[in-house]
């Protein structure tokens, strides 16, 4: 039988294992500690300590607090040897500065011998022993001596010659030195019987992984070192550009066998970041050397430098070991070449057909698909191939955009006169590029190219609307560039738009619905025609014929069901444009314009009635917002005429009641009516009407018979929800006009209207009218007796006043009690109503 021990026994005994919990973590964090001390620190030659080297562990008192250190002692190590290197190449640096001229020659060769032997042999004596972070120290010191040995050389024996010749044969001696003397390093350890180093994490190299050096800055440092050598001898010979150009490539090329060995990580990371600098330097001044050329001989040299930069590139590529390396290699190779090659037909060709050379070379790219090369070189070639075509395109933009935004221009002056060419209508304001000529092949070119992918289904999709849209602007702009007449122009675009109708109805069937190719085809015919009408500004009769012949078209496209959605609102668009040119020709006022544009609502009121029959609710939608939209520029317009703006309304009215009949468009009737309410405002206003009755008063009669028809069929309804709108329309302004109106005949006029209102309410029993005639009633009593109060209170002396409100407080206060019930009964009656 299980004893479970009373709460406060238990209790104890938690706390007591927790203690003993929290002793034995501490141990085991000290010993942790200690653990990652010795792997930091040990030597090749010792792989795991004796036990005799283990220090003791000793158990902590129980409840003891383990206490917190704020550094390790390898931290603290390793910051002591860093000091200790700084402080000790400070010195050697003063020594040899300041205390180098009072020793002979012998002295200073056997100073500089014995020191720098000192600090460079001493690293593998302390390996041996596992004083890791001691080695390397004391060989960072023995390299900081080696270059002032070199400078020290320089002041004895070399005195004479030139500093940067001698600093870029000292370089790499000491390169070279550096790189020989970690080698040796590394082989001076011992080894296991197995002849594999004896260091653990050379034990654990797997294949193809180089296993860290004995010491790891020697081949670093002699890899940045080897980065200035060929530099400096081309400085110290006053080589030209093209020989300073060629030494940064090849100090690449060796950081890029650097790079790609199979070396140790910081030794790859230095060769890496050497190739990417010296590489980049390299094509860049190349590319200048190569761009900057005025004759195809003065540019082939910089092009043979960008050939060798891509050469490199390929080679880096080829013998990557990731994938991602691999291509983004191949993409610079490619686009070197591309520059190479683009340059030397820049001297030869003339500048408008720079791009479109460029952009063959770049489209040559493409042939690597078919080439044995591994894959990620093949994207990387291609890739390049895609930037050279995206730049040629951007080259491209400026004609584009010009084509289609310069027309706006003829918005501010309409029907100027004929223009001389299509080009004269559409750049007639802005500078015309000099490099236009091309720019049609080039964008049909890469509109070949995507459409070619789009048939072999590379990215098929976007292939395919990318080839659309750069076709349609090469078919844009050429008439432009082609400077043909401007009725040949207008033909064209027309055409274009025609086009484009009929590839997306085309994509449309094939796809059996909206497609990405359907809608793009859409929008670019959408455009096209923006474009057409703009342009079309420029003289009356082609205005008339352009908006005649665009509603038509696209009038005649909406009969397809796939196209209706788009092809309505744009004929609806034009029809209105149509409307608005009919009548400035015409000569009408911009208010008597209105009454044509409202043709456009009364339409789209139709084809909506009938895309709703047909079940084509996004059809319904979009006709209609472009009714609206109609009907609002009527409206617009006919702003400054009073009586025309009334009949505008009404006669919106009018097609949004017609809108209203049908069954999911009931609520369009709140709108009719308030449509047929301003016209009726609009009227009395332009008849100079004042009294707010004349407003208000048909509001009212229509809310209290729709509220009457509301409650009949649905008696639990409140009479504020059914009537209270109606009746303050009218008791408010009429009210508010009673205080400011000198004339005797509203006052009775109201109290009467609120007399019966009231009693309607009392034989009713409806809160609403009761209240509001009340309160109708009373302060129109107030409004009449109120020179009378004004008299009497003028008579009163002034204590009055005061005396007669303490008495009414008196009298509240004694029969508080009294009132209060009085109010909650008041309430309670006027609760009971409706």
């Amino acid at each position: 039988m299980t004893n479970i021990p009373p709460p406060a026994e238990e209790l104890r005994l938690l706390d007591a294992e927790l203690r003993q919990l929290d002793a034995r973590r501490a141990v085991l964090l000290r010993r942790r500690e200690w653990l990652v001390h010795v792997l930091r620190t040990a030597s090749a030659q010792r792989s795991v300590p004796s036990a005799g080297q283990m220090p003791p562990v000793w158990p902590v008192a129980p409840g003891a607090a383990a206490p917190r250190t704020e550094a390790t002692a390898p931290g603290v190590q390793n910051v002591l040897l860093l000091l200790g290197g700084i402080l000790l190449t400070v010195a050697a640096i003063a020594f040899t500065l300041v205390g180098w001229g009072h020793l002979g020659i012998t002295g200073r060769a056997l100073v500089l011998a014995t020191v720098t032997l000192a600090a460079l042999s001493a690293p593998v004596w302390l390996l041996r022993r596992g004083l890791g972070s001691t080695a390397e120290a004391v060989a960072a010191l023995g390299m900081a001596l080696t270059v002032l040995d070199a400078y020290a050389l320089h002041e004895v024996a070399f005195d004479g010659s030139g500093g940067l010749g001698y600093a870029a044969a000292a370089s790499a001696v000491l390169s070279a030195a550096w790189a020989a003397y970690g080698a040796a390093a590394d082989l001076l350890m011992p080894r296991s019987d197995a002849g594999s180093p004896t260091r653990p994490d050379r034990a654990r190299a797997g294949a193809g992984t180089a296993a860290r050096p004995a010491l790891r800055l020697p081949l670093p440092f002699a890899v940045v070192t080897a980065q200035v050598p060929l530099l400096l001898w081309a400085l110290a010979v006053d080589a030209g550009p093209h020989t300073l150009t060629a030494v940064l490539l090849v100090t690449a090329a060796a950081d890029t066998v650097v790079a790609l060995r199979p070396a140790h990580a910081p030794v790859r990371i230095v060769g890496l970041v050497g190739v990417c600098v010296a590489g980049a330097l390299g094509v860049l001044s190349a590319g200048w050397l190569c761009w900057s050329a005025s004759a195809p001989g003065a540019a082939a040299p910089g092009a043979a430098l960008l050939l060798l930069a891509a050469a490199i590139a390929l080679a880096a590529a080829r013998y990557a070991p990731k994938p991602a390396v691999a291509l983004c290699a191949s993409l610079a190779a490619g686009l070197c070449l591309v520059a190479g090659a683009g340059g030397v037909l820049r001297a030869w060709l003339p500048g408008e057909w720079t791009v479109p050379g460029c952009l063959a070379l770049g489209i040559a790219l493409l042939t690597a698909v078919r080439t044995p090369l591994p894959r990620p070189m093949r994207q990387g070639l291609v890739g390049a191939s895609l930037v050279v075509q995206g730049l040629a395109v951007l080259w491209t933009l400026p004609l584009v955009a010009g084509t289609l935004l310069g027309p706006v221009a003829l918005i501010e002056r309409p029907w100027s006169g004929t223009p001389l060419d299509i080009r004269d209508a559409v750049f007639q304001d802005a500078a015309w590029p000099s490099y236009a000529t091309a720019a049609p092949l080039v964008l049909a070119a890469v509109a070949g190219v995507l459409a070619l992918a789009e048939r072999r289904a590379v990215r098929r999709p976007a292939s395919g609307v990318g080839a659309l849209v750069l076709a349609w602007a090469a078919v844009v702009v050429t008439p432009v560039v082609l400077e043909l007449p401007y009725g040949a122009g207008l033909v064209a675009h027309g055409a274009v738009v025609v086009v484009a109708l009929g590839i997306a109805e085309r994509a449309r069937r094939g796809t059996g619905g909206p497609s990405a190719p359907a809608l793009t085809a859409l929008v670019l015919a959408l455009v096209t025609s923006v474009t057409l009408a703009l342009v079309s500004l420029a003289t009356e009769a082609g205005t008339l014929a352009v908006l005649l012949a665009l509603a038509a078209l696209f009038g005649v496209a909406s009969t397809r069901p796939g196209l209706v959605a788009f092809t309505a609102p744009a004929a609806l668009a034009h029809a209105t444009a149509l409307a608005c040119a009919a009548g400035a020709s015409a000569g009408l006022r911009p208010e008597h314009t209105a009454l044509l544009v409202l043709v456009v609502p009364a339409v789209a009121a139709l084809v909506a009635a009938r895309a709703a029959r047909a079940g084509r609710s996004a059809a319904t939608v979009t006709v209609e917002a472009a009714g609206a939209a109609a009907a609002l520029l009527a409206l617009t317009l006919a702003v400054t005429d009073l009586p025309v703006l009334a009949s505008v309304l009404a006669l919106c009215g009018v097609v949004t009641a017609g809108t209203a009949l049908r069954p999911e468009r009931r609520r369009a009737g709140h709108a009719a009516a308030a449509l047929f309410l301003l016209a009726a405002w609009v009227r009395l206003a332009a008849w100079e009407v004042t009294t707010p009755e004349a407003y208000t008063l048909p509001v009212s009669v229509a809310a209290l018979a729709v509220g009457y028809l509301r409650r009949r069929r649905d008696p639990s309804v409140s009479s504020w929800a059914a009537h209270g709108a109606g009746l303050s329309v009218t008791l408010v302004p009429s009210l508010l006009a009673m205080w400011g109106d000198p004339h005797w005949l509203r006052p009775p006029l109201l109290g009467t209207a609120a007399l019966a209102v009231t009693l309607v309410g009392a034989r009713s029993r409806l809160q609403a009218p009761l209240v509001l005639g009340g309160g109708t009633l009373a302060l129109v009593a107030l409004h009449e007796l109120a020179p009378y109060i004004a008299q009497v209170v003028g008579v009163l002396p002034r204590w009055a006043p005061p005396a007669l409100a303490g008495l009414v407080l008196l009298a509240l206060g004694a029969t508080y009690e009294q009132r209060l019930r009085d109010a909650r009964r008041l309430r309670e009656a006027l609760g009971r109503l409706h």
